[in-house]
């Protein structure tokens, strides 16, 4: 991805080695940012180690079976570990599993570290075992049931579909600390994959004791560096360290307050009144240029492997129809989005993996070439051979969930169609957070409002999602061709190069089918307060991680 990224000449990467475990530096360097102020490097450490950050809203759960969210994500990367974690570059790196192996990319053994759960309880391989079951369990209902199909884990796909026991999906415990997962087809990057929420642990004597309120305050048992102090609906969530973590000796920050401010412009404000040292990854682009001279270095912008993309249902009327899909997909006027409403680094998403995603031959449709004038004169030719013109208007609703960034970009989209087709009418719907994912896991619109975040870097984490039969299909785009060539790139003896091409033909037959309409890959513009050392401004994968940040003395 050709992203121009900001200078920063604020490096906070703050390692170990020079901090030892916690202890503090008996120096202190500034560099000078743009705006001519003082910036902390390394240093001092503060003595209080808290920090608040803006998560942008009230997560929907935190009970990783449960959720599929970002937000969600970014509290539970906090409080529970899987077999794999990221390192500040977005590399896969030991978490639970200190090693794995796999004479075949088929069986991969898993070696567990001497680790143990927030109430001293061992971290052991049946606990994963009882998770990735509990995971595919029809009775869990989870939204991401289906990860371990699209990992072609044995007899995932059958016990989602209620067919066979949870208990014999393909995994075990060959003793307390060696994991075993088998799959039907090759899969070389299983390991990476074993970072996401979905596949973290949970603590089967906690769940068995509490049921749906192992999750609150009290209750909650993690293995990760923090775990759950306090939860005030809509307002905050409060982490405090866990003292049973396995590197917490490498831990600094005591405590972590996560904001649920939906609001850009409030979550800006509330940064410069000091009331917020990390915001959300979603500055207001109206402030953006202001916020580079004013703040300088604070602004960082990171690569993201992440598409914005408009949802379409494919089970209702106007959407079920190809013509209307393609026509609003050409009029769409992404390079004003891109350049004019955000500009903030995103890039037009042609495609929908990001053309930074390892693995992807990226695929460019015909229509890139054409003027905006040719591109507007096949919309209405399309709309009219569907049936719409100025005596029958396109009329449909278009939901998006709360944010000011959302709402902007919806009324410029709704804006181009009207200008271009002129025959278009749109209705905008906004939902909170937790309704507008049950509105749309269950149907209940036309077009929606999304974005698709790399669970791991590899085209599959996206192109996983149109299979017919993956749980985060919502709009249930559904053809056999595209299902097939996903299948073929695990089959056995392909190489690298085999399933990129592959993964191209899948890009052109989502183009050919105008799937969704894909917009702009993400850049995460956030602020950062210049005493925040550590932060991972280079990670692609944008997965900050709290244990890897420290307080400097400001």
């Amino acid at each position: 991805m050709s992203l121009k990224f900001l200078p920063s000449a604020l490096v906070l990467s703050v390692t170990a080695a020079l901090f030892g475990c916690g202890d503090k530096t008996t120096t202190e360097n500034t560099n000078t940012s743009k705006d001519g102020s003082a910036t902390l490097t390394t240093g001092e450490l503060a003595e209080k180690q808290e920090i608040i950050i803006n998560n942008g809203t009230e997560p929907e759960s935190l009970d990783p079976h449960k959720v599929s969210g970002v937000p969600e994500s970014n509290i539970l990367r906090q409080m529970l570990v899987g077999l794999t974690t990221t390192d500040d570059k977005g590399k896969t790196v030991p978490g639970m599993a200190t090693e794995w192996s796999s004479p075949d990319n088929k069986v991969w053994t898993f070696k567990l570290r001497d680790a143990k759960w927030s109430n001293g309880d061992p971290v052991t391989a049946q606990d994963f075992v009882y998770s990735f079951r509990r995971l595919v369990n029809p009775e869990t209902a989870s939204p991401y049931s289906t990860y371990l199909v699209g990992l072609k884990v044995l007899n995932a796909q059958d016990i989602v579909d209620g067919k066979l026991n949870p208990n014999q999906l393909g995994v075990k415990a060959i003793d307390d600390k060696t994991f075993e997962v088998t799959l039907t087809e090759p899969v070389p990057y299983f390991p990476q994959a074993m970072f996401h929420t979905s596949v973290r642990p949970v603590n089967q004597k906690v769940i068995e004791q509490y049921g749906d309120k192992w999750t609150n305050v009290g209750n909650f048992v993690g293995n990760g560096p923090y775990g759950l102090k306090e939860w005030k609906v809509n307002e905050r969530i409060i982490l405090e360290r866990n003292k049973n973590y396995y590197d917490d000796a490498n831990t600094t920050i005591d405590q972590v307050t996560l904001l649920a401010i939906s609001s850009d412009t409030t979550d800006v404000q509330r940064y410069k009144a000091g009331e917020v040292d990390m915001t959300h990854n979603a500055l207001p682009p109206t402030q953006f240029k202001q916020l580079q001279s004013e703040l300088g270095d604070q602004v960082k912008v990171q690569p993201m492997l992440c598409t914005y993309y408009y949802e379409l249902n494919h089970t209702k009327a106007p959407f079920n129809d190809v013509r209307v899909r393609k026509a609003l997909s050409l009029a769409l006027d992404r390079d004003t989005i891109v350049d004019k409403v955000m500009g903030q680094g995103q890039k037009v998403a042609y495609q929908f993996t990001p053309e930074a995603t390892d693995g992807i031959e990226n695929y460019t449709p015909e229509w890139k070439s054409w003027d905006r004038a040719k591109r507007i004169e096949e919309a209405k030719k399309l709309l009219n051979e569907a049936g719409y013109n100025e005596s029958n208007p396109l009329n449909f609703e278009l939901l998006y969930n709360s944010g000011e960034q959302h709402k902007t970009i919806a009324v410029a989209a709704t804006s181009f169609w009207k200008e271009a087709l002129g025959f278009v009418n749109v209705t905008l719907s906004n939902q909170e957070w937790k309704t507008f994912l049950d509105t749309r896991r269950n149907q209940n619109y036309q077009m929606s409002r999304a974005g698709w975040c790399a669970d791991y870097n590899e085209p599959s984490s996206f192109l996983n999602t149109f299979i017919s039969t993956d749980s985060n299909n919502y709009g249930k785009y559904k053809n056999p061709s595209f299902d097939a060539i996903m299948a073929k790139t695990l089959a056995a003896g392909m190489t690298k190069e085999e399933r990129a091409k592959l993964y191209h033909q899948a890009e052109e037959l989502l183009d050919k089918d105008a799937a969704s309409i894909f917009v702009y890959q993400y850049v995460s513009p956030r602020l950062v307060k210049p005493y925040v050392a550590g932060f991972a401004d280079q990670d692609p994968m944008n997965k900050w991680q709290v244990k890897d940040l420290k307080i400097l003395k400001h």
